[in-house]
């Protein structure tokens, strides 16, 4: 099946969708043809830019010349042509150049540009958090120069965070913020895991970076930190940023991961002294919901490929005939399956997630707008984990299907695999989202989000006339049970945080089968009876897996027991 059709389905059957549009009197634009028409385009763009520049970009790699980062052949021509179609631009504001489109548009479409080279999505990932970021808490004078130049396209951010030492642990961060004789702001330190650090398809990149301020507060600031300068007589100049090195990865060639090191570069502060970690947070939805949806890219284009392949690939059957297509062997049919289920739940668990972080900006009524901001946190750290966690189960998968060609680099799968093991790796591992999931949503939230996605997951399991709807309304129940169990503990969090990364596959499996009973009994058109056969497929092993990791959450640190001895016995 076609991805954008499949995309443009799970939008139109989503009753937020319409909800969205009521609220929003300029999302109204996006009705059913127009959001067709568009993902129609990205598709074609993938196809026609993405897709031939992805295998260049994974065997070449971006290189370090005379100071600079190069990209690879075709890349300056994929990033002009991506610019000048607008697509930077779809849900970005129209009072720097956006198109104000619905955030589950731009979800769509970058599923799509994913899909063709996921390593090309690392530049306009953090120019798209950089512009909320500086729309949030820049000066009017910062905002007017940057912002137009970043929701277009036309210059580059970054996120500048890590150290060596303080990478999730920021508050150990070393990098130093000091305001010279002539009142300017001077950075000097070193940071790391910067994508696309440095690079030449912008002429202009601004590095939006935490530096602690030197002083009697030591606060941790919000800096950007332009990679060039130009002076009052218009001259302009290298700031004193160096790139130190490319990282050397398993994947994501074409996407340069830099070290730089600020020499004393020239910055402005961006928002209020000492509150530059709190400002971060209005990242965390764009950040965790693009990684959500690089890991649905590459989720779909495996589960694609296998299928493709099955179809074609003959082997096995009466030695008497001709072989058969391996489609036909049950194991390659319950791959597949698996595959495919996992897509479109995934598909529709993010588009939901997408709109409902709009309707929690956008909504008129207040309750109303706290009820999906508390559903959207919720959703954030399962979004951004399984995305990960799917693309890298279906590749696998994948591999599987294709047998020894998949692991040979004639077929893509093998690229995928490797270029989808970061996805639980940044903004936040597995256990940092499952960490969070406990802290933040169950014991410091109370517990509001989950009841708010409790509440609506069980009305739509008890509409759904699908037999194995049963089996999602025990999920739930298991989830409920969890959070109880986990509730008790916090007056010990060491013993609940054992059990935090199974609550959080808990709660995956939950979330999921919230959409499955909402697809399960869809049928018509094949767009829509393709929907419902995965829903009901999915529902039929949810149960399984909810059983485990309840189990998991109920031993929590009994499983754990044994680690000190282990510990103690392997430095004999």
């Amino acid at each position: 099946m076609d991805a954008a059709a499949m995309i443009a389905a799970h939008i139109e059957l989503n009753s937020g969708m319409d909800r969205l549009r009521q609220v929003r009197p300029e999302f109204a634009a996006a009705d059913a043809d127009t959001i067709s028409a568009i993902l129609s385009e990205a598709a074609k763009f993938s196809s026609a830019y993405l897709a031939p520049l992805n295998p260049i970009a994974d065997q070449e790699a971006c290189r370090l010349e005379d100071g600079r980062v190069r990209t690879v052949a075709g890349h300056r021509d994929a990033w002009k042509a991506f610019v000048d179609g607008g697509w930077p631009t779809l849900d970005q504001s129209a009072d720097f150049g956006g198109q104000n489109l619905p955030l589950v548009l731009w979800a769509g479409c970058q599923e799509l540009f994913d899909r063709g080279c996921v390593a090309f999505g690392m530049l306009p990932g953090p120019q798209r958090a950089a512009a909320h970021l500086l729309a949030a808490w820049g000066d009017e004078a910062t905002k007017s120069e940057w912002l137009p130049k970043l929701v277009t396209g036309e210059w580059g951010a970054t996120i500048c965070i890590s150290e060596a030492d303080a990478g999730s642990d920021v508050g150990r961060l070393r990098t130093t913020a000091a305001v010279d004789d002539t009142g300017i702001w001077r950075i000097t330190g070193e940071k790391m895991w910067i994508s696309f650090g440095d690079h030449d398809l912008t002429p202009r990149i601004g590095h939006f970076l935490l530096a602690r301020e030197t002083g009697p507060s030591g606060g941790i600031s919000l800096f950007l930190v332009p990679d060039t300068i130009t002076n009052p007589d218009g001259e302009t100049s290298r700031n004193a940023i160096v790139v130190r090195r490319i990282e050397e990865k398993m994947g994501l060639h074409g996407s340069p991961t830099c070290a730089l090191g600020f020499e004393g570069a020239q910055a402005f502060l961006v928002g209020q002294p000492g509150r530059g970690l709190a400002q971060l947070f209005v990242m965390i939805t764009n950040m965790r919901l693009s990684v959500g949806v690089q890991g649905l890219g590459l989720a779909s284009l495996a589960a694609d490929i296998g299928a493709a392949y099955a179809e074609e690939r003959r082997q096995g059957g009466s030695p008497k005939s001709p072989a058969v297509p391996i489609v036909q062997h049950r194991d390659i049919q319950r791959l597949l399956l698996g595959m495919e289920a996992r897509v479109e739940m995934l598909r529709g668990l993010i588009l939901t997630a997408a709109i409902q972080a709009d309707l929690a900006t956008h909504e008129s009524d207040p309750d109303a707008a706290a009820r999906a901001r508390g559903l959207t946190q919720w959703l954030l750290p399962i979004v951004k984990t399984t995305g990960g966690e799917f693309a890298f189960d279906n590749a696998n998968d994948a591999i599987q299907v294709l047998g020894g060609a998949g692991y040979t680099r004639e077929w893509p799968v093998e690229q995928i695999l490797r270029d989808a093991r970061v996805f639980t790796v940044y903004e936040g591992t597995t256990g940092m989202q499952a960490i969070d999931l406990l802290h933040r949503r169950l014991w410091k939230d109370e517990g509001a989000g989950l009841k708010l996605f409790l509440q609506d997951a069980r009305q739509c399991a008890a509409r759904c006339a699908a037999p194995d709807h049963v089996s999602a309304l025990q999920c739930f129940d298991l989830l409920e049970d969890a959070a109880k169990q986990l509730g008790a503990l916090a007056s010990s969090p060491r013993n609940a945080e054992a059990s935090a990364t199974a609550f959080l596959h808990l709660a995956s499996t939950c979330a999921l089968s919230w959409i499955a009973v909402q697809l399960a009994d869809l049928d018509g058109s094949p767009l829509h009876a393709r929907l419902g056969i995965l829903g009901r497929y999915w529902l039929k092993s949810a149960k399984a897996h909810a059983d485990l990791a309840h189990s998991q959450v109920r031993e929590g640190a009994t499983l754990l027991s044994e680690f000190d001895a282990l510990r103690s016995n392997r430095s004999m």
